[in-house]
């Protein structure tokens, strides 16, 4: 994994990991609670839901998520928590407003990487 960007859109909030190449494989659901990689301590947010992605691939040595807990308040993200990285895994989490529909799905590009990309409603529909 190289970055995360999140942006919002008319009907939904999506959040886009840039990886190196294809992901050997991934998870993203809705959790209890999140927590780091390594030390399995939770980690507290705000909002109403917590999504759990966990990537198998490790974090770029140049990528520096910076704060662990960024805050966008969008109309369904309510914040970005870096979890970590740990023997080949990426771990990362968004809080959101509530549990609501949600898809995921890879994009190939640029060049050899490509892009997990986690789109979540703003409503039930």
């Amino acid at each position: 994994m190289t970055n995360i960007r999140t942006g919002r859109h008319t009907c939904f909030d999506r959040m886009v990991l840039d990886l190196n190449g294809n992901p050997a494989g991934y998870s993203v659901k809705y959790v209890s609670e999140l927590t780091g990689i390594g030390s399995g301590k939770e980690v507290s947010t705000t909002g109403g839901a917590r999504l759990e992605i966990l990537l198998k691939a490790g974090a770029s040595p140049s990528y520096n998520p910076g704060a662990t807990v960024k805050t966008l308040n969008y109309q369904t993200f309510r914040q970005q928590v870096w979890l970590g990285s740990f023997e080949g895994q990426t771990k990362v989490g968004m809080s959101t407003r509530a549990r609501l529909p949600m898809r995921v799905f890879v994009l190939s590009g640029p060049d050899q990487g490509s892009r997990l990309v986690i789109d979540v409603a703003h409503y039930w529909y």
